[in-house]
């Protein structure tokens, strides 16, 4: 018998067929003779419904008062899921964040999981029971308050709590068959990978790829759990997210020599802006300055591009990428340093995207930079900005060409698959 975790998104409840459906999937990896614990997401687009509804009633909502709010839409899955598996002749129990153990830090919005004690998920199992499990959600150590852990939060409460529990896996289920060289949705001849490295899955998260949240990647890699990506729609195998190792070795179980593809998977990010801090003094420490502001205002930056320094002038621009959404927090902390630091003015630049190759074979092959240009360059991609680490390449560019060249760079690799991947419905989560 093992121990499985899974995890079912909100398209994958979006509504009462979805539900029942889910219900059975459950009822039947019990009866297959598995123990197992479910995670669920809010259904549908309620989230973003809560989110409408505290903006119409409070253009600034208090954040302990909002993640109250939010926590509604996953209490409401798990308890009619519960109820769908009773009607199924099984037994089940559902458990907020909080009453599952998860132990956070006092953060609003973006919380962060620092414990997990999940007595009475183990109670409810060694009853024979299957413990549905609200996702997104905790309570902080210190003041004992609702919490939530940002968006995808659901991904990393599974794989937390799989942690905890020793689980032989994690398996999340969403609405596309696994993780897929591109978004099926832009590409859709885009491949299922079959395997994939943790590091190549948290560069992918991080690029923009919906399919999994970062800090889940991050979770797993830690402790070496396995990820399986699955469709809740359909049977088929999904992916699995493990280490090189052990990729390796399940090649040489299957007697499969052949290497590790080069290329994994493109994405494309559309949520990021580009801030440009103008005329700064080209002089030791402002630097130091400006990324000091604005890691104390708690803004995650991503590229960032330094320009040679005007000789007439002495002073040089500063351009970072950041998330849309902090773009308002970023220029608020630039300005509140402007005098110290001396520099002219800001400007931000909300219609650009994020373009993003990943692959570990990058490492070891030579003229795959060369190829993702000139993919760019027939597509009549202007580049702005480039980024790369050991696996992975990208750019910035213009909004209206991200899609262009992703599928311009995704088959420019021999990516594309023969037929057309199937998404079964939702948006990727």
């Amino acid at each position: 018998m093992s121990l499985i975790v899974q995890k079912f998104g909100g398209s994958s409840v979006a509504d009462a067929a979805s539900v029942k459906r889910v219900a059975r999937r459950i009822v039947d990896t019990k009866a297959a003779g598995h123990d197992v614990v479910v995670v669920v997401s809010a259904m549908g687009d309620t989230t973003d419904e809560l989110l409408d509804l505290a903006e119409q009633v409070s253009p600034n909502p208090p954040g302990r008062e909002l993640d109250m709010l939010l926590t509604a839409g996953e209490r409401i899955s798990m308890a009619v899921l519960a109820m769908a598996i009773h009607d199924l002749g099984g037994q089940a129990r559902s458990y907020t964040g909080s009453q599952a153990g998860l132990i956070t830090d006092s953060a609003h919005g973006a919380a962060r999981i620092i414990d997990v004690t999940p007595s009475r998920i183990t109670e409810a199992l060694s009853e024979g029971a299957i413990p549905i499990v609200a996702g997104f959600q905790g309570v902080a150590q210190d003041t004992k308050d609702i919490t939530t852990l940002g968006r995808g939060g659901s991904d990393t409460t599974a794989v937390a709590l799989a942690v905890a529990l020793g689980a032989d896996v994690c398996e999340i289920y969403t609405d596309v068959d696994g993780v897929f060289t591109a978004d099926p949705r832009v590409v859709p001849k885009a491949s299922q990978v079959r395997y994939i490295t943790y590091e190549e899955m948290l560069e992918l998260a991080a690029v923009g790829a919906k399919v999994l949240h970062l800090r889940c990647v991050e979770y797993a890699r830690r402790f070496d759990l396995p990820i399986h990506v699955r469709s809740s729609f359909s049977d088929r195998e999904g992916t699995l997210v493990i280490s090189e190792a052990a990729i390796a070795a399940r090649r040489t179980s299957e007697g499969t020599t052949m290497e590790q593809p080069i290329i994994s998977g493109v994405a494309a990010d559309l949520n990021d802006a580009k801030v440009t801090v103008v005329g700064v003094p080209d002089r030791p420490g402002e630097a130091a300055a400006i990324f000091g502001a604005l890691a104390s205002a708690g803004i995650n930056i991503d590229m960032i591009v330094q320009n040679v320094s005007a000789a007439n002038t002495g002073r040089t621009d500063v351009t970072f990428t950041c998330p849309q959404g902090s773009t308002a927090k970023a220029t608020a902390a630039l300005e509140s340093v402007q005098s110290t630091v001396g520099f002219e003015s800001l400007l931000v630049d909300a219609e650009i995207a994020k373009v993003s190759l990943v692959g570990a074979g990058m490492r070891s092959n030579p003229g795959v930079s060369a190829t993702f240009f000139s993919a760019l360059a027939a597509a009549g991609v202007n580049v702005e900005m480039i980024s790369t680490s050991e696996i992975r390449i990208s750019i910035v560019t213009r909004t209206s060409s991200a899609h262009d060249a992703v599928r311009a760079v995704h088959t420019a690799f021999g990516l594309d698959a023969d037929g057309e991947a199937v998404v079964y419905g939702g948006t990727g989560r």
